[in-house]
C-alpha cells in the first residue's frame, strides 16, 4: 500500500502555515515545508519563515538548509525532501507527513506528480541561456512548455534557465520517441504532465476570495517591513550575498537589491513588492487549479475532518 502524506497548499498569505501545524497538532504530524526560498539560511523576514514560536512545538523540515549564495534547485528539494519522508513514514510509529507549501512545482515533484530527477545539467545549453535577459528567456519557455510559463516567475532567471534546461531534454526524449513511431512530435512536454504518484496523498488548499487575499497580501507585507526586511537585506548583502545573487532570489529580494543600491523609493519598494506577490498569488493558483485531486477548504474543522477520515480508511 502507497504511505499516506497529507499536503496543504495555496497561494502566499492564505494561512497554510498555520493549518498544516495544526493539522500537525491534532494528527501527530511533522511539517515538511515546500518554498522554494525559506530553504535559504538567513532568509526569513523576506519570505515570512515561520518562527519558533509559530512552530508551537511542531517539527519543522527543509527550513534554512542552503547557503543563499549557492543555487538550490527543485531536484536538490527533491532528494532531500525524499529522505525526510522516508525517515517519518518509515518511524515507529509512523508520523504523518504534512507539507505546507506555494511552490506548487517543488511539492508536484516531490510527491510525484511530476519527474524531474532524470533531466540532468545541460552545461552548454546553460552557458547559451545564460547570455539571454529575462525576458527572452521567459518568451523561449512560453513556446516550449507553456503551461510551466504561466506558473513560474519571469525575472527569475536560474529558475528559467532550469526550466528550459527540463523543458529542451523531455522534448528532445520525446521527439526521439515520436520518431521511432513514425509520428510527428508534439511541443506539449512531460514536465507539467502527471507522473505515476508515489503516495496516497490527501490534498487540501486553500484559496481566499480574491479581495481576502489581497488585503492578507498587504497586511503580511507591512507586518514584515515593520519586522526589519530592508534590515535584513542590508545585512545579507554585508554578509557577501551579492545584489545580482540577491535579484536572482526574486521577488522581495529582487526589490529589496534594486532599492538598497539607490534605484527605487522606499514607497516603490513596498508597491514593487506587493504587486509582485498579488501577481504571484495568481500565478500559484493556476497551477494548483490543474490538480483536481485538491480539496478546497475554507477552515480548520474541515480540513481536520477530512484529514482524519483520509488516515483512517
Amino acid at each position: 500500500m502507497k504511505k499516506k502524506v497529507i499536503a496543504v497548499v495555496g497561494p502566499t498569505s492564505s494561512g497554510k502555515t498555520a493549518l498544516g501545524i495544526y493539522l500537525a497538532k491534532k494528527l501527530g504530524g511533522e511539517v515538511i515545508s515546500a518554498d522554494s526560498r525559506q530553504v535559504y539560511k538567513g532568509l526569513d523576514v523576506g519570505t515570512g519563515k515561520v518562527t519558533k514560536k509559530e512552530m508551537a512545538g511542531v517539527p519543522h523540515h527543509l527550513l534554512s538548509v542552503a547557503s543563499p549564495k549557492k543555487i538550490f534547485t527543485a531536484d536538490d528539494f527533491v532528494k532531500q525532501g525524499e529522505k525526510v519522508l522516508k525517515s517519518m513514514i518509515y518511524h515507529t510509529p509512523a508520523i504523518i507527513p504534512i507539507i505546507v507549501g506555494g511552490a506548487g512545482f517543488y511539492v508536484d515533484a516531490l510527491l510525484g506528480r511530476i519527474s524531474l530527477s532524470n533531466v540532468p545539467p545541460n552545461p552548454k545549453l546553460r552557458a547559451r541561456l545564460e547570455k539571454k535577459d529575462v525576458k527572452e528567456l521567459y518568451t523561449m519557455l512560453k513556446k516550449k512548455d507553456s503551461a510551466r510559463a504561466k506558473t513560474i516567475e519571469p525575472h527569475h532567471k536560474r529558475r528559467l534557465i532550469r526550466a528550459l534546461e527540463i523543458a529542451t531534454y523531455q522534448l528532445r526524449q520525446t521527439t526521439r520517441a515520436r520518431a521511432l513511431r513514425g509520428t510527428k512530435p508534439s511541443l506539449t512536454l512531460a514536465s507539467s504532465s502527471l507522473a505515476p504518484q508515489k503516495y496516497d496523498v490527501l490534498w487540501l488548499g486553500l484559496s481566499p476570495a480574491p479581495a481576502k487575499l489581497k488585503s492578507n497580501i498587504h497586511k503580511r507585507l507591512l507586518a514584515r517591513m515593520k519586522q526589519g526586511m530592508v534590515a535584513e537585506a542590508k545585512r545579507l548583502h554585508a554578509q557577501g550575498l551579492s545584489y545580482k545573487r540577491m535579484e536572482e532570489l526574486g521577488l522581495e529580494y529582487r526589490a529589496l537589491a534594486r532599492y538598497l543600491q539607490g534605484k527605487t523609493s522606499k514607497q516603490e519598494l513596498v508597491a514593487e513588492i506587493e504587486r509582485g506577490n498579488n501577481k504571484y498569488a495568481k500565478r500559484q493558483l493556476r497551477w494548483f487549479k490543474r490538480n483536481k485531486d485538491i480539496k478546497w477548504v475554507t477552515g480548520t474543522a474541515e480540513a481536520l475532518r477530512l484529514a482524519k477520515s483520509f488516515l483512517s480508511r
